[in-house]
C-alpha cells in the first residue's frame, strides 16, 4: 500500500527480456534502507525488488515486470515507455506510523490516460487527461486519482476528460514537469469510488 506521495525520482538503468522483463533502477534511497522482497510503486506500479545494491548517490534495485503488467501499463507504451534513462515516479510502501499525505494507492494500474491538452496557470501547470471509457465513471471532481504513482486532486471533469492542476513543487518533485500532448500516465482510480461504484451496481441487480 502507497500514499501516492513521490518520495524519489529514479532512472532505468538497464531493461532485460527475460521471460518477465527485469528493469533495473538507480535511485537516492540508502541501498541498506531497500529490502529484498520489499515493494515499491515504480511510475505507480507495485514491484518487487528482487535484487538491490549500492550506486553513486544512492543504491541501485532490480524488479521483474511480467507480460500482464506490461500489457496494463505504459512501460511498454508510448513515448513515454520505459527505456535506459528514462526518469520514474518512487515510493516505497507505506509503513504503520506513516503520514498518509496522499489517498490509499494499491499500485494496481487500471488502465492508461492520455493527456490530451497542457496548459500553464501562472507558476502552475493545468493538464487534462482522457480517461478510458470504462473508468470515467470512477473519476469526480475534488476526488482523487494516481496517475505515474502520483497522488492528485481532480480539478474538474467533463465526459471522459479530466483536468488536473500540477504546482512548481509536484512538478519539481515527480517527472510531472515533463508532461507532453500525447503522454500515456498509468491511472489508478480511488478506492473508495471503486467501492461506492460496485455497491451501486449490487443494490440495481
Amino acid at each position: 500500500m502507497f500514499t501516492g506521495i513521490v518520495t524519489d525520482v529514479g532512472r532505468i538503468e538497464r531493461l532485460e527480456d527475460r521471460g518477465d522483463l527485469r528493469a533495473r533502477i538507480l535511485c537516492g534511497y540508502a541501498p541498506e534502507t531497500i529490502a529484498l522482497g520489499a515493494s515499491m510503486s515504480c511510475d505507480g506500479v507495485c514491484l518487487t525488488v528482487v535484487d538491490r545494491g549500492p550506486a553513486a548517490g544512492g543504491a541501485w534495485f532490480d524488479v521483474d515486470v511480467s507480460a500482464e503488467t506490461v500489457s496494463r501499463t505504459k512501460v511498454r507504451t508510448g513515448r513515454t515507455a520505459w527505456a535506459p534513462g528514462r526518469r520514474v515516479n518512487l515510493e516505497r510502501a507505506l509503513r504503520v506510523g506513516d503520514e498518509l499525505g496522499g489517498h490509499i494507492v494499491s499500485g494496481h494500474v487500471d488502465g492508461l490516460a492520455e493527456v490530451v491538452a497542457v496548459t500553464p496557470e501562472g507558476d502552475s501547470t493545468r493538464v487534462t487527461f482522457h480517461a478510458p471509457e470504462p473508468l470515467a465513471r470512477f473519476v469526480a471532481p475534488k476526488g482523487s486519482v494516481a496517475l505515474n504513482g502520483a497522488s492528485l486532486t481532480v480539478n474538474e471533469v467533463a465526459g471522459r476528460a479530466f483536468g488536473v492542476n500540477f504546482i512548481p513543487h509536484t512538478k519539481a518533485q515527480t517527472t510531472w514537469g515533463d508532461a507532453q500532448v500525447g503522454d500515456l500516465a498509468n491511472l489508478e482510480i480511488d478506492t473508495l469510488a471503486r467501492y461506492v461504484a460496485r455497491l451501486g451496481d449490487y443494490d440495481a441487480a
